[in-house]
C-alpha cells in the first residue's frame, strides 16, 4: 500500500509539474524571444562552464569515494597466491583511474576550447594516421602486458602438479547450501553420480568404489594452514559459485561437471583474527550492533549477537529465492588440530551402516505389529463364531 500511495504522489506531481510549464509558456506570450533553435556564442560559453563543473564533481566524487569507501574493500588476502591476485588488481584499478583522469579532463578541456563560435569555422579533415595509431597502438600495447600478466598470474594459480602433495576435498552445491567430502587416508575421492543419491548419502557418492570407503562428509569445512588444498567442485541443480573472498579463489559450480580450485592458507582462523585491521573492524562492527541492539531491546526485540569473523564459503551466483544465505564457513587450523579434528570424524560408509542399523529394529517392530494385529483378528473371529453359534442354539 505504502509503495502505491509513493508512485501516485510521484505521478502527481510529475503533472504538476507538467501543468507550471504550460503555465509558464502562457506567461511568455507577447514578450520577444529566440526561437531559431541555434545556440548562441552565450549558450556555447554557459554549456562550456557547465561542462567545466561536470567534470570537478566527477573528480571530487571519485576521491571521495576513495576515501570514505575504501576501506571497505577486502584487506590482507589468506592464501598464497592472494598477493598476486592483490597485484593484478592494483595495477589494474590504478592504471584506470589514471586514464581516466586524464582523458575525462583532455575530453571536457578540448570540448571547451574549440566550443561553437561565430567568428570561427570549424575544420574538417577526413583521416589522421598519426592519431590513429597513437590512439591504437597504446592502448594496445597496455592491454597486451594486462592480459599477459594475468595469464601468467592465472597459470601459476591453477597449475597443480599431478605428484604435488595436496589435500583433495569436493565442494558439493545444492540449493542452498554446501557440503564437503574429504577423501580420507588414501586422499582420492571415490566416485558420485546423483542418481545414487538415498538416504544419508546425499551426495550420491558410488559405495562400490574402494576409493570411497574413507571418505568423509562434513557440513564445515577444515583445512590447514601451509598446506595446498585442491578443490573439486560439483552441483546437484542449478549453476552455483564457490567464493573463497578472503584467500581471492572463485570457480564455478556447474551440474553435470566437474570444476577445480587450489590454494594455500597462510592464516589460521584464530591468526586472521588478531590482525590489526581485523581488530578495528570487528570492533567498530560491534559497536554498531551495540547501538542496534539498544534500539531492538526497546521496542521489545531480542539484541544482537558480538559479531566474531570466521572465513566463509559463499554462493557467488543468484541460484535462488535463499542464494544469500547459501554459505559455509571455513575453518583455518594449525596443521595438528586439523588432524585431529579429521581423525575424530567417522567415514560416509560407517554412517550408511549405522543408519542401517537404526533401521532393522524399526522394521522388527513394526513386522512384530503386523503378528498381533493379524492374532487379534484370528481371536476376534473365532469369539464371533463362537457366538453365532451360542445363538443358534439359543433360539432352537
Amino acid at each position: 500500500m505504502t509503495s502505491l500511495l509513493v508512485i501516485i504522489v510521484v505521478v502527481l506531481l510529475a503533472v504538476a509539474l507538467w501543468q507550471l510549464t504550460k503555465i509558464f509558456d502562457l506567461t511568455q506570450v507577447g514578450t520577444s524571444s529566440d526561437d531559431s533553435q541555434v545556440a548562441s556564442d552565450n549558450d556555447n560559453n554557459i554549456q562550456g562552464y557547465v561542462m567545466f563543473g561536470f567534470l570537478a564533481f566527477i573528480y571530487i566524487f571519485t576521491i571521495y569515494g576513495l576515501l570514505k569507501w575504501g576501506g571497505l574493500a577486502l584487506h590482507t588476502p589468506a592464501s598464497e597466491h592472494g598477493l598476486l591476485v592483490d597485484s593484478l588488481m592494483n595495477i589494474t584499478w590504478v592504471l584506470i583511474f589514471v586514464v581516466q583522469f586524464i582523458t575525462q579532463g583532455l575530453l571536457y578541456w578540448f570540448s571547451f576550447k574549440n566550443r561553437g563560435n561565430k567568428d570561427r569555422k570549424a575544420l574538417f579533415f577526413a583521416d589522421s594516421n598519426k592519431l590513429e595509431a597513437i590512439w591504437s597502438i597504446i592502448p594496445s600495447v597496455v592491454l597486451a602486458v594486462l592480459i599477459l600478466y594475468g595469464l601468467y598470474a592465472w597459470n601459476n594459480i591453477m597449475f597443480v602438479d599431478k605428484d604435488e602433495d595436496v589435500i583433495e576435498i569436493e565442494l558439493y552445491a545444492q540449493q542452498f547450501k554446501w557440503t564437503a567430502r574429504y577423501a580420507g587416508q588414501d586422499n582420492v575421492l571415490g566416485k558420485a553420480n546423483v542418481r545414487l543419491i538415498e538416504g544419508v548419502n546425499t551426495l550420491g557418492v558410488d559405495m562400490s568404489d574402494p576409493n570411497a570407503q574413507d571418505d568423509i562428509v562434513v557440513s564445515e569445512l577444515h583445512i590447514p594452514k601451509g598446506k595446498k588444498v585442491h578443490f573439486k567442485m560439483r552441483s546437484q541443480d542449478v549453476l552455483h559459485s564457490a567464493y573463497f573472498p578472503h584467500f581471492r579463489a572463485q570457480m564455478n559450480c556447474v551440474p553435470g561437471m566437474v570444476t577445480e580450485f587450489a590454494f594455500v592458507p597462510t592464516y589460521t582462523t584464530a591468526e586472521y583474527r588478531e590482525l590489526s585491521f581485523m581488530v578495528e573492524k570487528v570492533a567498530n562492527i560491534n559497536k554498531l550492533r551495540s547501538e542496534k541492539s539498544v534500539e531492538l531491546v526497546a521496542k521489545g526485540g531480542t539484541a544482537l549477537d558480538p559479531y566474531t569473523f570466521d572465513y566463509l564459503l559463499l554462493c557467488n551466483k543468484i541460484c535462488g529465492a535463499s542464494h544469500y544465505n547459501m554459505q559455509m564457513k571455513v575453518v583455518v587450523d594449525t596443521p595438528e588440530d586439523y588432524k585431529k579434528w579429521l581423525s575424530e570424524k567417522t567415514t560416509l560408509a560407517q554412517d550408511i551402516k549405522a543408519a542401517a542399523a537404526a533401521e532393522k529394529p524399526t522394521e522388527g517392530a513394526e513386522s512384530t505389529t503386523d503378528t498381533t494385529v493379524k492374532v487379534k483378528d484370528t481371536v476376534k473371529a473365532v469369539i464371533d463364531t463362537v457366538k453365532a453359534a451360542v445363538a443358534k442354539v439359543a433360539v432352537k
